[in-house]
């Protein structure tokens, strides 16, 4: 096994029911779950890839996007090297709930902190449903940010993928970085569920938190 690891510390945010615990369930897990319970407080999750002759584990951090945890957002995004902001590409709301997370994270956070923004369910474009969010309007505010973007499909697995290899290549390692491409593979999952709070309150409605 290579023995050259390089830990990052990751944070998903955006707002409840984007899609932010499907899209690490199907990062470490290949696995989707139609009716997934709202995360409370944040979950714990590890994932191992490997690039070329480095080896990245990812310590990942899934916060609850209800408002009332809120709060608690700067204790998981605080020394984290990477971030995550999901929304969801049929709800407005969400992006504008995004473009404050990455006000936030700019104002807060680490100042090299690799930031994500994520468009999730476009499996969404082939049922009913119709895009709410122009895919221009989030590369502009990508481009304008400094941002990393993609849009996914926790669903199918579009895409899932490539936002953590892409945040892998970004981040400064130890080792000179490699090309995403050959060698690039996904392996070793550990994960334990970190839910701080009592109650959930919240309802289990099916949503894809």
């Amino acid at each position: 096994m290579n023995s050259n690891v390089a830990s990052i510390k990751l944070v998903l945010l955006g707002e409840a029911a984007v899609g932010k615990s499907s899209i690490v369930l199907r990062f470490v897990s290949n696995d989707f779950s139609e009716n997934k319970e709202p995360t409370i407080g944040a979950a714990f999750l590890t994932q191992r890839v490997n690039m070329g002759n480095q080896t990245i584990k990812f310590e990942i951090w899934d916060t609850a996007g209800q408002e009332r945890f809120a709060s608690l957002a700067p204790m998981y995004y605080r020394n984290a090297q990477a971030a995550l902001v999901v929304y969801d590409i049929t709800k407005p709301q969400s992006f504008i709930k995004a473009r404050h997370w990455v006000k936030e994270l700019h104002e807060q956070a680490s100042k090299s902190i690799i930031i994500a923004l994520v468009g999730n369910k476009l499996d969404l474009l082939e049922s009913d449903e119709e895009r709410k969010v122009a895919r221009e309007e989030a590369e502009s505010l990508a481009q304008e940010e400094g941002l990393l973007f993609f849009e996914t499909s926790a669903k199918t697995g579009d895409n899932v993928n490539e936002v953590f290899l892409g945040i892998g290549e970004k981040i400064p390692l130890k080792q000179q970085e490699v090309q995403n491409g050959n060698g690039a593979s996904v392996n070793e999952v550990s994960r334990v569920d970190l839910n701080v709070a009592g109650s959930s309150g919240a309802n289990s409605s099916g949503c894809n938190c």
